[in-house]
């Protein structure tokens, strides 16, 4: 675990940043203006999920892409376990904006999809001209 503490630095991406606005902004255009949408919204809203808390964590964190990757992951694994004892334990988000931000009902293809979030941003990092193992953090200034 120290050690991989020490490949992480904090810091500001200030394109990590534009990004994560960005990606924001599609996913409440989703949430609100998609919700007819669908498969798109829901589906395609998760997989942008993933890739939202990736650039999030990169705009604060400099570490290795695979790093940041997984815990996006993480995340989207923690909702949707959250949403699973939720439904287990009959408890209901009473909060509508809420609901639809952290969703109601577990499901499996909302981990496909949080899976294919996760590649995506591989192959977005890949594309970039890095590879996944290539993104060391910089020192940052004290």
């Amino acid at each position: 675990m120290g050690a991989m503490i020490r490949v992480m630095r904090w810091r500001f991406d200030p394109l990590s940043l534009a990004w994560a606005v960005a990606l924001f902004l599609v996913l409440l255009l989703l949430a609100t203006v998609g919700a007819r949408w669908g498969w798109l919204r829901s589906f395609f809203g998760d997989v942008l999920a993933v890739v939202w808390v990736y650039f999030v964590f990169k705009t604060a964190i400099g570490a290795r892409v695979l790093l940041l990757a997984l815990a996006a992951l993480g995340v989207g694994l923690a909702v949707e376990f959250g949403q699973y004892l939720a439904a287990a334990w009959h408890l209901h988000i009473p909060n509508r904006a809420l609901r639809i931000v952290l969703g109601s009902t577990a499901d499996w293809w909302d981990v496909l999809a949080y899976i294919i979030g996760f590649a995506a941003v591989l192959a977005i990092e890949g594309l970039r001209g890095g590879s996944v193992r290539a993104a060391r953090p910089r020192a940052s200034a004290p």
